[in-house]
């Protein structure tokens, strides 16, 4: 038992340092070859940052794990959005840019319920996952063509560094990822067999919240330093290339399809549609996170990891939990949310009439 633990450590900080590593070097050879920091913060940190998903899900993928390759890209997808931003509003309120509530976020509500639409037979086909890695390929492919239309004239460049050092800790980064990844997957399922809980739970929470770890750190210290758009773009980014990239990229090493269970479909994976969804009336409100939310997003987690660990050990309380959070809490905070939009739509008709009235003098 202690042994497991120890390479569950060592194989999730072989993760993170690698990640860590991985990103910084990317990052820096991207803004040499002349890419804005706006779609590195949308392309290769999120990637970077879902880097130990798809390291995870891969090696899971060959082992033959898939129950515990889905709990974690789902997982990670919950994370990102009830844990990260979360945590990352508490800390400093943040600003959302309006590209991301126009596109971003519509595409990450898009991809999740094609997901779910894809997952109802129960089973994720070879030809399924690449659909998804051709979507990845449209959406860089726009994002590029954004970039082409950014002024680079108020781009602070980073100090120069050796290319080859990049590229070489690129590789010793990716290296860290394989390592860690297969550590961690071993450990895993050790840990499972001997708690007793099934795969899924095990991906679901302790693996996505440890492959998540990249996101947290990403977002929280670009909160502290007033990055607020990176915080928010990175997370948005990372929950696209969760599904697109690494769901794509590791079904097309099982020919035979990701098989997924029911109770994936019947709870967790509509938690991450209406978790994604409602980010849209969040970011509508002054396109921002503010505190309050961020708290009811942090809340609105623990809400989740609390009946997952639950419902894993029949635990009394859990029909007791489900109850206060179906009849009480979650209809406050529908209602709570769709209060504070209608207010705000009605601040922005208040403020478009003053405009036009405006006009008219």
């Amino acid at each position: 038992m202690l042994s497991t633990i120890i390479w569950f450590i060592i194989g999730l900080i072989s993760l993170v340092g690698g990640a860590e590593l991985l990103v910084r070097s990317v990052s820096k050879l991207a803004v040499q070859f002349g890419i804005s920091k706006l779609i590195i913060g949308l392309t290769v940190v999120a990637f970077g940052t879902s880097a130990p998903e798809l390291a995870v899900s891969i090696q899971a993928g060959i082992d033959g794990q898939t129950d515990l390759m889905l709990g974690n890209i789902v997982g990670s997808n919950i994370s990102n959005i009830f844990f990260i931003l979360g945590i990352a509003a508490i800390i400093m309120p943040m600003k959302v840019n309006a590209k991301l509530i126009r596109v971003d976020v519509p595409l990450m509500i898009g991809v999740t319920i094609l997901l779910f639409l894809f997952a109802l037979n129960g089973s994720i086909t070879f030809w399924e996952c690449l659909i998804f890695v051709f979507l990845c390929g449209f959406y860089l492919m726009f994002l590029i063509r954004e970039n082409s239309k950014t002024n680079f004239s108020n781009e602070k460049l980073p100090l120069k560094s050796s290319r080859n050092l990049n590229i070489l800790g690129s590789l010793a980064g990716l290296a860290f990822l394989l390592l860690g990844a297969r550590w961690l997957v071993e450990s895993a399922v050790v840990f499972a067999e001997i708690v007793g809980i099934s795969q899924l739970i095990i991906g679901l929470t302790v693996v996505s919240f440890g492959t998540s770890l990249p996101e947290v750190a990403t977002s929280v210290a670009a909160a502290l330093k007033g990055e607020r758009d990176i915080a928010v773009g990175s997370v948005i980014g990372s929950n696209i290339s969760n599904i697109l990239v690494v769901l794509g990229i590791s079904g097309l090493f099982i020919p035979e399809g990701i098989s997924v269970q029911n109770v994936l479909l019947r709870f967790d994976l509509l938690i991450l549609i209406a978790a994604s969804v409602a980010c849209i009336p969040i970011f509508f409100t002054g396109h921002k996170i503010s505190r309050w939310e961020g708290g009811m997003f942090f809340f609105l987690y623990i809400s989740y990891v609390t009946y997952l660990f639950l419902s894993a050990a029949e635990h009394a309380a859990l029909e007791m939990f489900s109850g206060a959070m179906l009849f009480f809490v979650i209809p406050i905070l529908t209602v709570t949310i769709l209060t504070v939009s209608y207010r705000e739509w009605k601040r922005r008709q208040r403020f478009k009439g003053f405009g036009k009235t405006n006009e008219e003098k």
